[in-house]
């Protein structure tokens, strides 16, 4: 599965609208957020990854080198992932603001 051709190369940034509620309080209905594909990866990161064959934005957890796909609205449940392949890009930013743990750029 994939997202239709947009025009972007396979790296480059790309927006993408918030769509339901399993991310309240951080990502309300309809925000836009940034998804960086080349981001850094860590625990805690919040991410968009493929889970039964959907694309899901979720935060990332990882406990004892499993790998978990948390949700922010305690009504929707965590769901674990074969490993770090399944993500597909990063939130570098949300309704403007630059997530402050993003990898940073020195021009």
């Amino acid at each position: 599965m994939s997202f239709p051709q947009s025009g972007c190369a396979e790296n480059e940034p790309y927006a993408l609208r918030v769509l339901g509620d399993s991310m309240l309080p951080e990502f309300a209905e309809g925000a836009i957020i940034v998804i960086d594909p080349g981001g850094a990866i860590k625990d805690g990161s919040y991410v968009i990854a493929i889970h039964d064959d959907e694309y899901i934005f979720r935060q990332l957890r990882i406990v004892e080198d499993k790998y978990y796909l948390q949700p922010l609205n305690d009504l929707y449940d965590t769901v674990e992932i074969s490993g770090l392949d399944d993500v597909k890009g990063v939130v570098a930013q949300k309704a403007g603001r630059r997530r402050k743990d993003h990898k940073h750029y020195d021009r």
